[in-house]
């Protein structure tokens, strides 16, 4: 086939893939007109359209949902054998794609990737700050993090940190108001801060369990965020009591500025793992960046 359709092909994945012109011209570092031009060229010899156009959105027709399925994955191969051929130079080279929240992003992805991206200058690693739950084949992404015991039983689960527990918190100011609460229905008398999930839409349920017996709760309050930094700065100004990992609240707790109960409520259970497909064939960029991860106790 010619070097050309080969270009229109790619093309074509890509904008079906990124849902825009504009993001494919930029990823593929064409410009917007060019790569709308050659995906019409493909139209025009195939004699069909592969895409749907509106003004907000592309997406691809029946006949490019086929061709999706045929050849997008192709292109996913070529690169992956492309990055392996970088086990035969001297160092690893290749980017790395991670998609996570910004918490652990900052409290175990950088220090721990940082010893080896000053090791390895020709590894690169780009980051998705992100709290819903990507698919991180369809987003071509090549691994992702997320709490283990979340994560989809046919990928690969690597702990990159220890077991965590839950923290349910409040400030001094707060439970000087108000009476703390001793078992987890008594939330129910309280101002909470709750958290829209990002996939579902839905509020999370604060679940506790003690001598194995589970009590799911459904608080209420004035403030609802969708990550937890400001989750964190609302309870340090004596909004609400708030639900988090433990990990995310400690410095506040161990300076008194945050008061922690329910402690016997919230057990252990599986913390952060990094995880990615069980078929994917690792580069030594990819090999190298798990490893530097990997938890070890």
């Amino acid at each position: 086939m010619a070097r050309r359709n080969l270009n229109e092909l790619l093309g074509f994945v890509t904008v079906a893939r990124e849902g825009s012109f504009t993001r494919a011209a930029a990823t593929l570092g064409v410009t917007q007109s060019a790569l709308s031009q050659s995906i019409r060229g493909l139209e025009e010899r195939l004699q069909i359209r592969l895409l749907t156009r509106t003004t907000r959105s592309v997406s691809p027709t029946e006949a490019g949902d086929r061709l999706m399925r045929a050849i997008g994955h192709r292109f996913d191969e070529i690169e992956s054998e492309l990055e392996a051929l970088t086990a035969l130079r001297d160092k690893p080279a290749g980017t790395v794609r991670i998609t996570s929240g910004d918490h652990v992003l900052h409290r175990v992805l950088l220090p721990k990737l940082t010893p080896l991206l000053r090791d390895y200058p020709d590894i690169a690693v780009e980051f998705d700050m992100n709290y819903g739950f990507r698919d991180i084949v369809a987003d071509r992404f090549d691994a992702g993090v997320r709490m283990g015991n979340t994560i989809d039983k046919d990928m690969i689960a690597v702990p990159i940190g220890p077991p965590l527990r839950m923290a349910v918190v409040a400030s001094p100011a707060y439970f000087a108001a108000n009476p703390p609460p001793k078992v987890p229905q008594d939330l129910t008398t309280h101002r909470c801060i709750n958290q829209r999930m990002p996939t579902s839409g839905g509020l999370y349920v604060w679940d506790f369990e003690r001598r194995g017996r589970k009590v799911n709760v459904r608080v209420e309050g004035q403030l609802i965020f969708n990550t937890s930094p400001p989750q964190v700065d609302a309870a340090l100004a004596g909004l609400g009591i708030t639900l988090l990992p433990e990990d995310e609240l400690m410095p506040d707790i161990v300076a008194g500025r945050l008061v922690r109960v329910l402690d016997d409520w919230c057990p252990k259970f599986s913390g952060y793992h990094l995880y990615y497909p069980s078929r994917r064939q690792p580069s030594p960029a990819f090999s190298l960046v798990v490893e530097a991860l990997r938890f070890r106790a």
